[in-house]
């Protein structure tokens, strides 16, 4: 006869391969929380800039541009080293007064900082996850730096360690800021009237997903099923638009939630479309400049270029575009193209 003891031990023995096996769908995830210190620090800064930008020094209007040299504010959001800098050291090249640089990078991963352009624009970081609020936090506080930065600073472009420029800095600024963009009533109020560039998508298959991912009614009634968008994390915002999402706090406090379904999580690809899709749909363009090849994708990744892929072609494929830009940005390279893209640099990439 076969003692109790023995059954009980043997029982919880064979248990363990089960307990690992549904674990996750009786334990909470793993999420990356946002602490109550990083959260109060990051709304101190956001009222700074917030109230910089009330009346900034005579350069950018509430609905245009005043200032006869606006600048871009190239926000990078990295969290290894910024292989492609000597690429976008060359980019930068001769355009001085026309930009500003801001490097949001993860404090957790040993990286190497950059000289030339890049020294001395690392802001105070925090650490970054994927599938967390902490994307959000971190884009945010690029925004918020580079607002209170610089008044000159009227567009804000988000750009990822993988990243490169397909035009010269002359052709993105230039396209950037054409009087193309203004329509002809609001020709005789401002100098400019421009829009922000990101991907709102409302017809996206895994809409529903993503919206629960925290649970089927934490949303509400902040953010209604029917008013929830997606879209991709990397953006080029207005000043404007910028000063709205260091001023959110309604939405906020539904996109910092730790989610449970994190298959279906992506935060940052979230809140930024829906926030601006509620509050400003028409000033922005809807759609992306910066160019992600989805094809044969895995695990929410995008296709990797590698450095036989490097080419003229490519590279012409990448700008292509069915709006009335071309892509000015694409990612996603891997870290070893930086010398064939230093190689049809000038011949290719910045000769527009």
């Amino acid at each position: 006869m076969i003692s109790t003891p023995f059954v009980l031990s043997f029982t919880i023995f064979l248990s363990f391969p089960l307990i690992f096996l549904f674990a996750h769908r009786f334990l909470p995830p793993k999420h990356l929380q946002i602490s109550l210190p990083d959260e109060l620090d990051d709304l101190a800064l956001f009222r700074r800039a917030t109230l910089a930008s009330v009346h900034p020094p005579g350069s950018i209007s509430r609905l245009g541009i005043t200032n006869p040299n606006p600048k871009i504010a190239f926000l990078f959001l990295t969290n290894t080293d910024l292989h492609f800098a000597p690429l976008w050291e060359r980019f930068f090249q001769g355009n001085e007064n026309l930009y500003n640089i801001y490097v949001h990078a993860d404090p957790s991963a040993k990286l190497t900082r950059p000289g030339g352009v890049f020294a001395g624009r690392f802001i105070p970081a925090k650490k970054t996850g994927r599938g967390s609020p902490t994307l959000i936090s971190a884009a945010r506080r690029l925004l918020a730096t580079a607002l209170l930065d610089d008044s000159s600073n009227f567009y804000f472009a988000l750009i990822s360690q993988n990243c490169i420029p397909l035009h010269s800095f002359r052709y993105i600024h230039n396209s950037l800021f054409s009087p193309s963009q203004s329509t002809e009533s609001n020709r005789k109020l401002t100098r400019f009237q421009h829009q922000s560039f990101i991907e709102i998508l409302s017809d996206e298959p895994q809409l529903w997903d993503r919206y629960t991912a925290r649970g089927e009614n934490v949303m509400s009634p902040e953010v209604p099923f029917e008013r929830f968008r997606v879209g991709s994390q990397f953006f080029i915002l207005t000043r404007s638009h910028s000063l709205m999402v260091i001023r959110d706090r309604k939405l906020w406090r539904k996109f910092r939630l730790p989610c449970l379904n994190l298959d279906s999580c992506y935060p940052e690809e979230h809140y930024f479309p829906t926030l601006l899709s509620m509050e400003d749909p028409n000033g922005c363009s809807q759609y992306t400049l910066t160019r992600v090849n989805w094809t044969n994708s895995t695990g929410g990744h995008p296709h990797t270029y590698r450095p036989q892929e490097v080419s003229l072609e490519v590279v012409n494929e990448l700008r292509s575009s069915n709006s009335t830009y071309s892509y000015l940005f694409a990612r996603k390279f891997s870290s070893d193209c930086l010398k064939p893209l230093m190689d049809i640099a000038d011949n290719v990439i910045f000769r527009d």
